[in-house]
């Protein structure tokens, strides 16, 4: 029998009371475990997690910051916000990125979930996102007591007014944009992403583009909208929110969300970055001043030294491309067809058949996949690959998927 919680104490249920979703990777805990009784071990390719070591420059500045008594800024050092502006204007076509408009922040999913809390969203607000899409943006507005809304043609709305489940009515206040998508690596080209921001603008809604893949640009992405352009060696470029073709001078109503996770390994840094609106960017250090959400300064001279060394993002982009060659080629060897993917640490695939068919058909043998319902009932018949395994285990795993054929 369970005790009652001493008084004063909360309940808990804190989940439940905001019906948030299950936590959607530990359904995957039957399949890793008849995937990892295969002989050989698992290889599990279900999550984005990078698995090649940090950069020697980054773990040296981040040593050589270590000696950090005091507290560090929210809006971060000044040093720290002219590396993201410089590195937005060399990388992402955004010349003219106002310093002012920059925030460091602990992670991007942190910045994710909370951002239509931080903008005072509440009940009545609603919050669109793609219809297949990363789980947190969805978490994000109910934490705020708001409404989400997938949905994937904001533009074609007559008036940001909807209506909701249940016969409720909700006023559209934030758009959630992900270019380069996780799960399915599809990029918007300037044409979509200028559309949504126009709409946006002429409803006074806020636009909030998360472009973590950004720099995992690959050959040939016959989906992506017009726009776009590709570089030396025929990468696509993925284009920003706030590249001047999409908000022009201004980027009034606009942030871009970007994280060093993927291109510099420094998931377990938490170093992420919002930026864009000056005026946005304000309203949000404001209030996390009041709850000290902070990047802790030597991983804020980390962030700033990988945003101005771009030699350390190419090598590790390099062993992704040749991960994600080998599996794509394996995955299509045993029937798979790799839809989207033209960025991004994934390959969107399917089997033509429900993806958690598919899940437990290639759990027992041996290789781990997540699938694409965990990211929206559209993407009920994918499942995602991720690239964020050793060699060792990716050419393992290929050679698993090709037993299958």
């Amino acid at each position: 029998m369970t005790s009652p919680p001493a008084a004063g104490r909360p309940r808990g249920g804190g989940a439940a009371r905001l019906a948030l979703p299950d936590f959607p990777w530990d359904t995957l805990a039957p399949h890793a475990a008849r995937a990892r009784a295969v002989p050989g071990g698992v290889c599990d390719l279900s999550v984005g997690t990078p698995v090649d070591p940090t950069p020697a420059l980054l773990q040296d500045a981040l040593r050589a910051a270590a000696d950090a008594p005091g507290y560090p800024q929210v809006w971060g050092t000044p040093a720290v916000r002219e590396a993201v502006a410089g590195w937005y204007a060399r990388r992402r076509g955004v010349p003219d990125l106002d310093p002012d408009g920059v925030m460091p922040v602990p992670g991007s999913k942190e910045l994710v979930a909370w951002l239509p809390t931080l903008l005072g969203l509440g009940p009545g607000d609603v919050v669109v996102h793609p219809e297949v899409a990363y789980p947190t943006y969805d978490v994000g507005a109910r934490l705020a007591g708001a409404a989400p809304l997938p949905l994937d043609d904001v533009a074609s709305l007559p008036s940001p007014d909807v209506d909701l489940p249940g016969g409720a009515r909700g006023r559209v206040r934030l758009v959630w944009l992900n270019t380069p998508s996780n799960p399915t690596g599809a990029v918007d080209g300037v044409e979509r992403l200028a559309g949504v921001v126009a709409w946006a603008r002429a409803h006074d809604v806020v636009v909030a583009s998360d472009e973590c893949y950004a720099e995992l640009g690959w050959a040939a992405a016959p989906d992506a909208a017009a726009g776009t352009t590709t570089d030396a060696r025929g990468d696509v470029v993925v284009p920003s929110a706030l590249d001047p073709r999409v908000v022009g001078d201004d980027p009034a109503g606009v942030l871009s969300v970007y994280s060093l996770s993927k291109q510099s390994n420094l998931a377990g840094y938490r170093a992420a970055l919002v930026a864009g609106d000056p005026a946005l960017v304000r309203e949000l250090v404001a209030v996390r001043r009041h709850t000290g959400a902070i990047v802790p300064r030597p991983v804020q001279e980390a962030l700033r030294v990988a945003l101005g060394d771009d030699a350390h993002v190419a090598e590790q982009k390099e062993r992704y491309r040749a991960r994600r060659d080998l599996l794509r080629g394996a995955l299509e060897a045993a029937g798979g067809r790799v839809d989207h993917s033209g960025a991004g640490l994934y390959l969107w695939t399917t089997f033509d058949e429900d993806a958690l068919t598919t899940v437990a058909r290639l759990a027992d043998a041996g290789v781990l996949v997540a699938p694409g319902g965990f990211y929206g009932a559209a993407g009920a018949r994918h499942v995602r690959v991720a690239l964020t395994a050793t060699d060792e285990r990716v050419a393992t795993a290929a050679d698993r998927l090709r037993a299958l054929a």
